[in-house]
């Protein structure tokens, strides 16, 4: 019956710890959002070309291979 009590108590501790925690964040206005999000779009599509222009490139290059 000790340890329920004991793990009661633990559990409050945990959320209220979150709690507070969760109050210390600082969250962005929506032109900051809005900025990261285009920033974060931007750079996929450019990793996604480059890596498209690679993959065929390489594969290009291991077809002319086994071809001789």
């Amino acid at each position: 019956m000790g340890d329920s009590a004991k793990t009661e108590g633990q559990k409050r501790n945990f959320w209220k710890s979150v709690k507070t925690e969760f109050s210390k964040i600082v969250w962005p206005n929506k032109e900051d959002l809005l900025k990261q999000s285009v920033a974060v779009l931007c750079v996929s599509v450019v990793l996604g070309l480059i890596i498209t222009f690679l993959d065929t490139l390489i594969q290009y290059g291991i077809n002319f291979l086994t071809s001789l």
